[in-house]
């Protein structure tokens, strides 16, 4: 039988409002990007020769864009691992979610070279919760299969 732990409130409050919250943050660079390099709708991405600042834009769009690409996986992660690990569960997502947003703005720095920009501003961090959270997830289903 599985059994939810006191703290496991941490977990949904992290998956949940955090995870919102973070992302409806990271979209406001976007829209003043959008703005400032006359980016119009719908185009998601700026068109190199077409638009000028292409490639400004599109850096900012991609940091961005980048946490969905891994959102709904490590959410799972997330609350796996929090069955049995919720406060360390929680704070690798957390961190993850930090790290999303340095890494996005590392990205959107076009003074850094597009390689290696992402991490230079902390965006290190943000594989630092996935593998935290990977972790727990392993944890926790290891332990309720009753492998340990």
């Amino acid at each position: 039988m599985i059994s939810i732990p006191d703290d496991f409130l941490y977990v949904l409050v992290s998956v949940g409002p955090f995870a919102f919250i973070a992302t409806q943050l990271q979209g406001g660079p976007v829209m003043k990007a959008r703005k400032a390099m006359n980016i119009p709708y719908p185009n998601l991405y700026a068109t190199p020769g077409h638009h000028e600042k292409a490639d400004a834009f599109n850096r900012v769009q991609r940091g961005a864009q980048s946490v969905y690409e891994s959102l709904s996986p490590m959410q799972c992660m997330a609350l796996l691992g929090g069955l049995t690990y919720p406060v360390v569960s929680a704070a690798g997502f957390n961190v993850y979610l930090i790290g999303n947003f340095l890494y996005a703005n590392g990205y959107a720095d076009v003074k850094l070279d597009v390689k290696t920009a992402r991490y230079k501003k902390g965006g290190w961090v943000k594989p630092l919760g996935m593998l935290v959270c990977l972790g727990t997830s392993f944890a926790s289903a290891g332990k309720l299969a009753g492998l340990f």
